[in-house]
């Protein structure tokens, strides 16, 4: 029955350590259902799960009360300040895991789809069906990547909280990354993807994060658009789209003007859409460099047209050089090879 007496023992929570996880441990302390430990603290026919995320004012003062806590420490383990707009993104179950932590203790941090390592022993989280990230990289590209990956989890924690302000705005970052550049990549012979399956997507993500698209399987290319991207997908996939974030937030004008320079024309229209929305002066700057690119390639296939009509002229002049004899014995042992045998 409810009481109103603190329990003698109160295990202190984790750092970090989700409402929901300190509760169920609290009641197996207690060898208790976790229903009749609620009832137990006044809160009979709460659901601990959805006192994490909407704890009323009497549910902490009662729930304080009974711990011998403060209503202010009970909420800092509740995600109360997730905004409205990112509380779709949050994990509701265990989340990623770290292999240090004991089993039944949950973190908040681990339940952000942005981040990728334990805030207590700073080893990497293993996701739910036992992904790891050194599986799919060398631990030297991951400590590389780790710099812009942590830059892009600042960011998007800044974000869920409603405390971001810059712009070009993380939603419309990730709109970016998530636009395909070119029209899909028909898989190559060497490739051990089935070549029954579909063209890969090209993303912009991939071109801004390489690393990733190395090593990608063909089941971790379709991605989802925009931030829906960071609720679906593989850990690897997150965290290359949390990398990538990091690095166009530190420089927009030269990451996007480098996927609009390998763009074609499909994707070139798809690009120019999404970044509508970006700030005219920064849209200056990113076109005015794209410009400077496409003139330096221009002149560099100019140069390259040059030297090649100028090497022609110089041998045409000169037959008798051991360059050209050498070109003339290839294209003559090449004729000859090609020749039907009778």
């Amino acid at each position: 029955m409810p009481s109103s007496a603190v329990l003698p023992v109160v295990p202190r929570p984790g750092r970090e350590e989700r409402l929901s996880s300190w509760l169920n441990r609290l009641a197996l302390f207690y060898a208790m259902p976790v229903a009749s430990f609620l009832e137990y603290c006044s809160l009979n026919g709460a659901d601990i799960a959805a006192l994490e995320w909407r704890l009323g004012d009497d549910e902490a003062i009662a729930l304080a009360t009974r711990i011998g806590m403060t209503v202010d420490e009970l909420r800092m383990m509740t995600f109360q300040e997730i905004a409205r707009h990112a509380r779709p993104m949050i994990y509701r179950g265990g989340g990623n895991s770290c292999p240090v932590c004991p089993p039944d203790l949950r973190r908040k941090t681990a339940a952000f789809p942005w981040n990728f390592w334990c805030v207590e022993h700073n080893v990497r989280l293993i996701a739910r069906d036992g992904e790891n990230l050194v599986m799919k990289l060398p631990e030297t590209t991951l400590t590389s990547l780790d710099v812009n990956a942590h830059q892009g989890a600042m960011r998007l924690a800044a974000w869920a909280q409603g405390k971001d302000t810059a712009a070009p705005s993380v939603p419309q970052h990730l709109d970016f990354l998530t636009t395909r550049y070119r029209r899909p990549r028909s898989p190559s012979f060497e490739s051990p993807r089935p070549q029954s399956t579909p063209p890969w997507p090209r993303y912009a993500f991939l071109l801004v994060v390489p690393e990733y698209d190395r090593v990608a399987p063909a089941f971790d290319r379709p991605v989802r658009a925009g931030v829906s991207s960071l609720t679906r997908g593989s850990l690897l996939q997150k965290y290359a789209l949390t990398v990538a974030l990091g690095r166009i937030a530190t420089d927009p004008v030269g990451h996007v003007a480098s996927v609009l320079l390998a763009s074609d024309y499909d994707g070139e229209e798809w690009l120019h859409q999404t970044l509508q929305t970006w700030p005219l002066e920064l849209l200056n700057r990113i076109y005015a460099r794209l410009y400077r690119l496409r003139a330096a390639r221009r002149n560099a296939a100019e140069r390259e047209v040059s030297s090649w009509a100028a090497w022609k002229e110089h041998k045409s002049q000169n037959p008798d050089s051991p360059s050209l004899k050498i070109v003339r014995r290839e294209s003559q042992n090449h004729a000859r090879s090609r020749r039907p045998s009778h």
